[in-house]
């Protein structure tokens, strides 16, 4: 009964018809009325990309200027001095044969995956578990390398990777409802030039096409992509 009167007071202060600019969508999230943990904000982008060719897919890694605020719990897959060089740079977990099979007995405590390209043949068998969760390490997105300690430092930091789904829209967390404005605002942007400069270029017609911002437990509000470039000067 809480959850439902807290959702009425929500609809009661916005217009879900209503197309926002990234400011008051931001503002708005905020004021509603508070749970008991720190929301995650979520960016929801419809791109104009034709999804079912392999050629149009969006992919692509971007370091939000203020991290997401959400602790990255991180393992790597390598062997032998990777292993103590990924765990001296902060890694939670860093090995191979012992991790190959709590994954496969069901282990998932993770939420970012690397691995040197000699363990990949190993780990691509892992692709049923790790590729639903968006976890499995890529050459593009820089989680599959020999310098562990450098993927550790960028993960930490608060790098992300970003892909179209079969419908051509991408969905990522650009950070807390706890952070400021600006700070929100600086890690979209971050993220739509970094979408930007991943336009495949077979696209054709208009490659960005909508946006919306949510955040765990709030409404999904619909965004002004315009407003975005007149005003934060986003580039397309």
């Amino acid at each position: 009964m809480h959850r439902s009167k807290r959702f009425r007071e929500i609809d009661k202060s916005i217009d879900r018809m209503k197309v926002y600019t990234l400011d008051q969508a931001i503002e708005i999230l905020q004021k509603c009325p508070p749970v008991k943990f720190d929301q995650s904000v979520e960016l929801s982008l419809k791109t104009g990309v034709d999804a079912q060719k392999s050629d149009q897919q969006v992919r692509g890694t971007v370091s939000l200027p203020n991290g997401t605020g959400k602790r990255s719990t991180i393992l790597v897959f390598a062997k032998g001095d990777k292993v103590k060089e990924a765990l001296e740079a902060g890694a939670d977990y860093a090995g191979n044969e012992e991790y190959f099979e709590k994954i496969k007995n069901g282990w998932t405590d993770f939420t970012a995956v690397i691995a040197t390209p000699d363990m990949m043949r190993d780990v691509g068998k892992l692709g049923k578990v790790l590729g639903p969760r968006g976890l499995m390490p890529t050459p593009k997105g820089g989680t599959v390398t020999n310098d562990v300690a450098k993927a550790v430092a960028e993960v930490k930091a608060g790098k992300i990777e970003f892909k179209s789904d079969k419908h051509g829209v991408i969905n990522t967390l650009v950070g807390k409802i706890s952070f400021n404005k600006e700070k929100l605002v600086e890690n979209i942007i971050a993220l739509l030039s970094a979408v930007n400069r991943s336009k495949p270029s077979t696209a054709k017609g208009q490659y960005l096409k909508s946006m919306a911002l949510s955040s765990t437990m709030g409404p999904g509000l619909k965004i002004d992509l315009y407003s975005i470039t007149e005003i934060h000067g986003a580039k397309e």
